[in-house]
């Protein structure tokens, strides 16, 4: 029962920056914005809320200055989509190789020293309650935001004015248009929060789930963060669980070594391409001819990307 229950509270702190990530790629993607700097984003994020906690010895200064990075290269992004008229892959995927490799050279003077972390904290009451208590109440700051965020981003794209004109911008730009909204501010909105979002995560890794500061320190993170979006259909809930399904490969990838040594070094690479394998299905399941799919795993799994994703607007705008 204590393996069990410890093995659980890993797979929600190995989750943690993931769930942020993907829930603020989810409100980007949704407005119509594919922000492929994700893996460039996290990492620099990463580097950056290591440093700023570092010098001022104070972690939530470093989650601030995560966030505050991740809007920028974000706004960057927009910027390039909605005033230059360029295209949101190309931009994102040289951002990506940009901050990758501006991490690796401005972060050398920090590989592996100790800074502040984020501490847990535990709720009073609820984690006293038995195993459940110590599961889901007794983590760190961060990790009570990541699970917050999930239902948060829910009401925010289906209950709020701002959510319902974010998705019909990342729908039907033409249709937003007419109807009064101001289809490029709404957009840049909805990748400045995005992009806040992967800031977070990435502070979250270096201050907390994966704890300090190395070259490539999460490499191919912000390729799973896409992945799993996917995965989730563009929902909030879905993809949540998509990450915490990542986290649990994760746990299960490190508990196998102690068990199959002479694979020490393969199992921990595995979760990555279970996740391709797991996106493949879900393109077959997604196909107009996968009659013979069950529909209630279709409707668990299988999701609608916006129509708009990715498009330039229209010249008009």
């Amino acid at each position: 029962m204590i393996t069990i229950e410890n093995s659980l509270i890993t797979v929600i702190a190995l989750s943690t920056p993931l769930i942020i990530a993907v829930l603020g790629e989810t409100i980007s993607e949704k407005s119509g914005v594919i922000n492929l700097s994700a893996e460039g984003t996290i990492m620099i994020c990463a580097l950056f809320a290591f440093v700023f906690g570092y010098l001022t010895d104070i972690a939530v200064v470093g989650l601030i200055a995560g966030m505050i990075l991740g809007a920028i290269i974000a706004a960057f992004l927009s910027l390039c989509d909605i005033k230059l008229r360029m295209d949101q892959i190309a931009v994102g995927f040289v951002l990506t190789i940009l901050c990758s490799r501006l991490s690796s050279y401005l972060g050398q003077g920090y590989v592996r020293i100790s800074g502040p972390t984020l501490n847990k904290i535990s709720i009073p009451l609820l984690s006293d309650i038995p195993f459940f208590g110590n599961i889901l109440f007794n983590h760190s700051l961060i990790t009570y935001i990541s699970i917050l965020l999930i239902p948060s981003t829910w009401l925010l794209l289906n209950k709020t004015t701002f959510g319902l004109s974010l998705r019909a911008s990342g729908e039907n730009p033409n249709a937003a248009n007419s109807r009064g909204i101001n289809v490029q501010k709404i957009r840049f909105i909805g990748t400045l929060i995005g992009g806040s979002l992967l800031g977070l995560s990435g502070a979250a890794f270096s201050l907390y789930a994966k704890y300090g500061w190395s070259e490539g320190h999460t490499t191919n993170y912000g390729w799973i963060v896409l992945a799993i979006v996917i995965f989730g259909g563009w929902n909030p809930f879905r993809a949540a669980m998509g990450a915490y399904a990542f986290g649990l490969l994760q746990v299960l990838a490190i508990k196998a070594q102690s068990i199959t040594l002479a694979l020490s070094q393969i199992l921990p690479l595995l979760p990555f391409p279970l996740m391709i394998f797991i996106l493949i299905f879900i393109q077959y399941i997604n196909r107009k001819d996968s009659s013979s799919v069950p529909l209630i795993i279709k409707s668990l799994i299988g999701g609608n990307q916006p129509e708009s994703l990715g498009k330039k607007l229209p010249k008009e705008f």
